[in-house]
């Protein structure tokens, strides 16, 4: 016996939630219309209503970029081979493995079975299938390429996800050394520094005769090892107000500001937007969606408020019937070179030919930067670690040597 999740309307128009156990769906349809309900969803919760929180709440889909582009890949494949799309969806939904996930299949299956467009369907769960992907698929069903639609959507998502990981590989490195330099300065700080104190005030050294260094870090070692609860909670407030500020409006856009011209890694924030840009713009002209429309999409897909603010300034621009590349170029956000090769594209009608290329060429940038900034990072740790830990000896063996200069005078 299958569990099966309904909503149905009773003679009256009231809306009525529940679950029925049944042979099947068609032996779940008649039990529910015995109760003269007329069924509006029905979905097979295929072993879900174990798999519930404490609220009793079915599970929420878990899903990462790479499932949708697996997904969007075999889903390509499938009607490429002249599969029907409601098998296919069937079939996909049987092989995921979140059970978040397949119960969100099992609705988007149920909504396509009783008429409704796929990209309708989609667009009732945005959390997991984006604005781009949506309008894409909706591009594809008005033209009846949904099947090449597909592909050229596994392929954006594929590119963007590869991005995705030079960048996360790139951050790896600098985020594990810098955890272990801070957690070898605390250990140092916290359980050596206190001890050297106790070797001063038997050496009969006060605070007048220790140096300035030496006192900051033992005033430091003091407030770590006898204030910590006051440390710690300072640091969460400080965490906090930066996230308030971050999703505050002027916030948000002066961080973004900040990324884009920050040292060593704001090149490489630059290159990504760039090429997502040019790539997600590249994708949705070539499938169709027209360039007002599409400019929205990159506007909100950008991922950065400044360059967004650009892209909306353009698409003013170019609804009031200028070119692209000219309001671009004014906007200062984008290289020359971007708004020169947009230009060209208008000019000959090959705009998304030259936006496929300037993605590609700042893919190739990206991938170079991370390979450079891998390499830049390793001496700069090595360099703040020999500060850190240098500092903290210098500062706590100057005393002696001042001591022992003391002595040798004497």
């Amino acid at each position: 016996m299958a569990q099966f999740t309904y909503e149905a309307r009773s003679a009256d128009g009231k809306k009525i939630d529940g679950s029925v156990k049944a042979g099947d769906r068609n032996a779940a349809l008649d039990l529910i219309k015995k109760k003269n309900l007329t069924v509006v969803q029905l979905v097979e919760d295929r072993g879900l209503a174990a798999k519930r929180d404490l609220f009793g709440r079915p599970p929420r889909a878990k899903v990462k970029t790479k499932d949708i582009c697996i997904l969007t890949r075999q889903l390509s494949t499938m009607i490429s081979a002249g599969i029907p799309l409601l098998e296919s969806l069937e079939i996909l939904c049987e092989q995921a493995s979140d059970p978040g996930f397949r119960r969100v299949m099992d609705r988007i299956i149920e909504r396509v079975r009783s008429g409704t467009d796929f990209s309708t369907a989609l667009s009732e769960h945005p959390k997991i299938f984006s604005h781009i992907f949506v309008n894409m698929i909706r591009a594809g069903e008005a033209s009846g390429n949904l099947d090449v639609i597909l592909t050229r959507l596994a392929e954006y998502l594929e590119a963007i996800e590869e991005i995705k990981r030079e960048v996360k590989s790139a951050m790896v490195y600098p985020t594990v050394s810098l955890t272990m330099i801070l957690a070898i300065t605390v250990g140092l700080v916290v359980g050596i520094v206190p001890k050297f104190k106790d070797i001063f005030v038997q050496l009969g050294m006060t605070d007048k005769d220790l140096p300035l260094p030496t006192k900051v870090l033992l005033d430091i070692s003091w407030f770590m090892s006898n204030q910590f609860f006051l440390m710690v909670g300072i640091i969460v407030v400080l965490v906090v107000a930066f996230i308030m500020f971050k999703r505050s409006k002027p916030g948000r856009k002066m961080w973004h500001r900040f990324t884009l011209h920050m040292p060593v890694f704001g090149q490489l924030v630059r290159k990504v937007a760039i090429s997502r840009f040019a790539r997600t713009f590249s994708t949705l002209i070539q499938s169709g969606v027209p360039m007002l429309g599409a400019l929205d999409i990159v506007a909100g897909t950008s991922g950065n408020v400044i360059i967004e603010e650009a892209v909306l300034k353009a698409k003013e621009a170019v609804s009031r019937g200028e070119t692209l590349g000219e309001p671009l170029a004014a906007t200062r956000v984008f290289p020359p070179m971007v708004t020169r090769m947009i230009a060209i594209g208008e000019k000959t009608g090959a705009l998304e030919k030259l936006l496929s290329k300037i993605s590609d060429f700042y893919d190739a940038e990206v991938k170079a930067a991370v390979k450079a900034l891998t390499s830049l990072i390793e001496p700069l740790m090595i360099g703040f670690m020999g500060l850190l830990v240098g500092g903290i000896v210098l500062a706590i063996f100057m005393p002696i040597i001042k001591l022992q200069q003391k002595l040798g005078g004497s």
